[in-house]
């Protein structure tokens, strides 16, 4: 009987992730539960599979130089055993090649390749270590002189019209490394520079946020994020700080009040929105269709949230609008979008993204948007939020609102945010371009305007 390894786990999640629309971190997390796949042996599963999605260009490359087989004849399940094999020689030096080798065969074996494919992965990979000195190097141009840029080139093609040609291919390399763990304190319960002390009594290196106040980097970290201290404690969340600097944006300015968080999600926004509001003695309301979002929502709430503080609504926002005839001091509208800024911290999306879902996601937006625009008070404040990089889906959604609802005016985020964050404003939206210190995003303050009628 093969025994199911780390190898196996990321050969099988990358072919389910080429045949399916669901997104990696659900995927991978429905394999390892099926496999009972944890600890070090799941850390390395995603150590692979977000290595081979971040080189699979170059990789290609070396596939290409190494096989006799066109590449689009080779069967799925030895393509990415290949992939995954070629990535551990390649770029991860603690694992001895032959340990590589032998590990990701059995891997290809465990996912029930075709038993005559079994050698040739074997032999490619072998090959590939007697012949490393003369492979192309990650840092190679292609064969069109140009920088391999693991990117597909309909992206590229857009991001050069947007950003240049170098802004394109900071935005690029950006993407292919890989990204810090950022926590979000929760100053309830602790101070981020307590947390960081606490931090440092378990030798785990932490340095405060470059630009939000409640954020912790920890840049070396590769253990479970549950393993910290003060998870079970509510101490906090992982949360970039984009993210957490949007919400901010509705930071309330009088008290009480009633809120609205029209795209829950997850529940990260929500969790700081409550404690933004906490203070205020203000009500928050989250609307969230899915369940299983609902479920892991409640979970990020539960220590902030009281029935006098928080409701959630089991369904979309388009439901939410037609039973309530509640208005709102402020709304947040964190939209569903193509992810194209948060490529660093989920690197599957560059390949399963299309053209026409810019468009798709375009439409959703402007309804999601005006319906926001229909549920607040005058004077109140609408935040419309995207982790895309794409105008289509960002400003000019916002300048499409503002032509049809005179009622509404553009507001400068510069005096709601950090002044170390003022760098990341432009035409008076939160647009930060994906770095190494801070993902793609933006943001956009709208106010509804009172009027004498």
């Amino acid at each position: 009987m093969i025994r199911t390894n780390s190898r196996f786990i990321a050969i099988e999640t990358l072919h389910q992730l080429r045949s399916t629309h669901t997104p990696l971190p659900l995927l991978f997390q429905r394999i390892c539960e099926n496999y009972a796949l944890e600890g070090a042996d799941r850390a390395l599963a995603m150590n692979l599979i977000y290595g081979v999605l971040r080189n699979y260009q170059y990789l290609e490359i070396v596939m290409t130089r190494l096989c006799k087989t066109p590449l689009k004849k080779l069967h799925p399940l030895v393509f990415q055993g290949l992939a995954v094999g070629l990535y551990q020689i390649l770029f991860l030096s603690r694992i001895p090649p032959s340990a590589a080798v032998n590990e990701t065969v059995n891997g290809i074996k465990a996912a029930k390749a075709p038993r005559r494919l079994h050698g040739f992965v074997n032999g490619v990979l072998r090959q590939s270590i007697r012949q490393r000195d003369s492979l192309p190097q990650p840092g190679d141009p292609g064969e069109d002189g140009e920088p391999v840029l693991n990117h597909p080139d309909w992206l590229t093609t857009r991001w050069t019209s947007r950003f240049g040609k170098r802004g394109m291919q900071a935005i690029c390399k950006s993407n292919n490394l890989r990204q810090p763990l950022t926590l979000r304190i929760n100053r309830q319960r602790i101070e981020p520079t307590e947390y960081l002390s606490l931090l440092a009594k378990q030798n785990i290196t932490a340095a405060s946020g470059r630009y939000a106040p409640d954020a912790v980097i920890l840049q070396e970290y590769s253990g479970a994020v549950t393993a910290l201290p003060g998870f079970r404690e509510g101490y906090f969340q992982v949360q970039g700080e984009a993210a957490q600097l949007t919400a901010l944006l509705l930071r309330p300015v009088q008290h009480k009040g009633s809120y609205l968080d029209g795209c829950a999600g997850l529940g990260g926004k929500t969790a700081h929105l409550l404690q933004l509001l906490a203070p205020h003695q203000a009500r928050l309301i989250a609307v969230e269709p899915e369940e299983r979002r609902r479920n892991k929502l409640l979970s990020s709430v539960k220590p902030l949230a009281s029935p006098e503080t928080f409701s959630l609504f089991a369904g979309n926002l388009q439901e939410f609008v037609k039973s309530e005839t509640q208005s709102f001091n402020g709304i947040l509208i964190d939209a569903p979008c193509s992810g194209t800024g948060v490529i660093g911290r989920q690197p599957d999306i560059r390949w399963r993204r299309r053209p026409e879902d810019i468009t798709r996601y375009s439409a959703i937006q402007k309804e999601l948007l005006n319906l926001g625009g229909s549920a607040l008070l005058p004077g109140g404040v609408l935040v419309y939020a995207t982790c895309s990089l794409e105008h289509e889906e960002n400003i000019d959604n916002v300048s499409a609102f503002l032509e049809e609802r005179k009622d509404f005016s553009l507001s400068d985020c510069t005096p709601w945010l950090p002044e170390e964050a003022s760098p990341l404003i432009r035409n008076r939206c939160f647009q930060p371009l994906p770095s190494q210190n801070i993902d793609g995003f933006f943001a956009a303050r709208l106010v509804r305007n009172i009027t004498d009628d």
